[in-house]
């Protein structure tokens, strides 16, 4: 028989126990059921006026009564929270900071391009950070068209013609009830403070850098605490996974702008523990972004080498099946395929048409 393939750390389930993992810094595992994840790390920045709450889980009664749950075992109450930090705009990250906002009477912090899928369009491109001294924030010319239409990201087409992605009935029936007039207790958070990078904002008794790091979203913020040499990396550096990079909502190039985070949270200085959102706390930051670059530099060339095989232009869809297995196979194996086809497009490895409301994709082989 053959022996059953270990999780990966992101993929554990929630354990109840809350942690110190940095000065002042509580890690508080959530459960969470998504594709390849098992629990959300929600930080407790412990500080004299109570706490800043990093991240605070998924919409539902199940993940707010184990946030609950660990507040109370680091000794807090829900009125000892004076601060929500959401690192980007994922449900596992926003969904229940909204009603932990509400109930305890608490600031949100994010990036200054963060919306959820259910708020206005006002922030879509106008807060997003264009012009920078330090050179990775993102430029007019990467941002995506604004969006005609609010909700979740598969309430629209995809751009290369696929079906769009669909949750389970009941979490869709959930993420629904958030964004109508009955979601009270699903409510999206409404920041009352955006970060650009560079920024400070003060937890646990220091000061934290805002370090911009879009890829996985366009609004993903980092906070780098140089004191201590702690990062909360967010899904930015994940332990032994590599975020997911979207075709859809994530820029023009998101592959590249995930490659220019990647080199900007290594160029940190002294960065002595990552505390990601997902897997365990890890220290070599910089080893870990060269990891996941060479993961996606691999799948670049796998696909110029499908391209020798298929010789000529092909879906996105079956690009896909040469870089996932067949488990994995969906809209979102496309999703991800679309952006790294689109990054070797703009590399000018590949070309592309669209016929009959489908992309084709022509690339340039590598032959092997």
């Amino acid at each position: 028989m053959a022996e059953a393939r270990k999780p990966k750390q992101e993929q554990e389930d929630a354990a109840p126990d809350v942690a110190e993992v940095a000065p002042n810094v509580l890690r508080m595992q959530l459960p969470i059921s998504m594709p390849g994840l098992g629990h959300v790390n929600a930080y407790a920045l412990v500080d004299h006026r109570g706490a800043a709450v990093v991240d605070p889980g998924m919409p539902g009664p199940k993940s707010w009564s184990a946030l609950g749950d660990r507040l109370a075992k680091a000794g807090l109450a829900l009125r000892d929270v004076h601060t929500v930090v959401v690192t980007h705009s994922h449900p596992d990250h926003f969904g229940g900071a909204g009603r932990l906002a509400a109930e305890a009477g608490a600031d949100v912090v994010t990036h200054a391009a963060f919306r959820s899928w259910w708020t206005p369009h006002r922030h879509d491109h106008d807060d997003a950070d264009h012009t920078s001294d330090a050179g990775s924030d993102v430029d007019p010319a990467d941002l995506p068209p604004p969006r005609t239409t609010s909700g979740p990201p598969w309430s629209g087409p995809t751009p290369w013609g696929g079906k769009g992605f669909r949750p389970p009935l009941r979490r869709r029936v959930a993420y629904r009830v958030m964004g109508s007039r009955f979601g009270r207790r699903f409510q999206p958070p409404e920041p009352t403070s955006r970060l650009r990078h560079g920024d400070v904002v003060k937890l646990a008794g220091r000061e934290w850098h805002a370090v911009h790091t879009p890829g996985h979203t366009l609004d993903h913020l980092c906070l780098h605490d140089p004191e201590t040499g702690v990062l909360l990396s967010g899904d930015h550096v994940l332990p032994t996974i590599t975020p997911h990079i979207s075709g859809m909502n994530t820029g023009r190039d998101p592959l590249a702008l995930f490659f220019d985070s990647l080199d900007r949270v290594a160029a940190l200085d002294r960065v002595t523990t990552v505390l990601p959102a997902h897997g365990h706390p890890f220290t070599d930051v910089a080893a870990r972004v060269g990891a996941i670059k060479e993961h996606h530099r691999d799948r670049l060339d796998r696909l110029r080498i499908a391209a020798a095989e298929i010789g000529g232009a092909a879906t996105v869809e079956e690009f896909s099946h040469h870089l996932f297995r067949q488990a994995r196979w969906g809209p979102m194996a496309e999703s991800e395929t679309y952006a790294h086809l689109e990054h070797l497009r703009i590399a000018g490895l590949a070309t592309s048409h669209e016929l009959r409301g489908v992309v084709r994709f022509e690339v340039e082989p590598l032959r092997v």
